[in-house]
């Protein structure tokens, strides 16, 4: 059995953070586990409170997952200030952790800001160098370059720049009317672009969250990271068209939708 840990904020309605993660974990064939760091109140309306845990109950959270049933890779999404950021950074390298794959996240599709300024900073500086592989979107993109990313060329830039910068792969998430659905990916050697499916379905909620745990569920299992991206790519589009309507505002993805036993009957 193939393992990973997500390290990320809960979401209430199920839809995105660890919630998610595992759910498309799950259904990568991947244990899951979870190290939580902040409780959220939310639902596919968008945030209204955030309390973060404390480094301490972080760290021992961390300590007691790779004391235990040591990952074959990690996940991480919300983190929302530097103290958390920082114990993350202490805890992974101190345990060499391997095949992380970062979601800066920043802004949640309802538009919630989610981090701290200062915590881009310490992002930055001490989660990305341990990354893998991050997954920005086309607003977290323009966070970390500091301006403007409109078109499929300056996707490409900012790929190859924020490589250079921190020396991991980066794959600049289309999207947000910027080259459809289809992802560019820069590992440093070449650069790729992954095509997606553009799915009519307005039920976004938690496709970041569960994209970048698809990515990691690939890595886990010992595949390479193009092919974890395509797979990770392939799951998101059959989660959209199974076309979940659930709550008022951007629904959740389908994470189930390929599930198929005699106890989901």
């Amino acid at each position: 059995m193939y393992t990973a840990l997500t390290i990320a904020g809960s979401d209430p309605s199920g839809g995105a953070g660890i919630q998610a993660d595992i759910k498309t974990m799950t259904a990568h064939g991947v244990y899951a586990m979870s190290a939580v760091t902040a409780l959220t109140a939310q639902d596919t309306t968008g945030v209204s409170a955030i309390m973060e845990v404390t480094p301490d109950f972080l760290a021992a959270q961390l300590d007691r997952i790779f004391t235990d049933i040591f990952p074959d890779a990690v996940k991480i999404g919300m983190v929302a200030s530097v103290p958390l950021i920082e114990t993350i950074a202490d805890e992974l390298t101190q345990y060499g952790a391997r095949h992380i794959v970062l979601d800066p996240v920043m802004v949640a599709t309802s538009g919630a800001r989610l981090i701290a300024d200062d915590a881009v900073d310490a992002l930055t500086q001490h989660l990305m160098p341990l990354a893998e592989v991050i997954t920005p979107n086309i607003p977290e993109t323009e966070v970390l370059v500091g301006h403007p990313v409109t078109t499929a060329g300056e996707m490409e830039t900012a790929a190859r720049a924020l490589h250079d910068r921190y020396g991991c792969a980066v794959l600049v998430k289309g999207g947000h009317s910027i080259h459809d659905a289809d992802d560019c990916l820069f590992d440093g050697v070449s650069l790729q672009w992954m095509h997606g499916e553009r799915i009519a379905n307005p039920n976004t909620h938690g496709t970041g969250c569960t994209l970048s745990s698809a990515i990691a569920s690939g890595l886990a299992k010992g595949h390479g990271l193009t092919e974890s991206v395509a797979t990770a790519k392939r799951y998101i589009s059959g989660a959209l068209a199974a076309m979940l309507d659930l709550g008022h505002g951007s629904g959740p993805l389908h994470h189930g939708f390929d599930i198929h036993s005699e106890f989901t009957k």
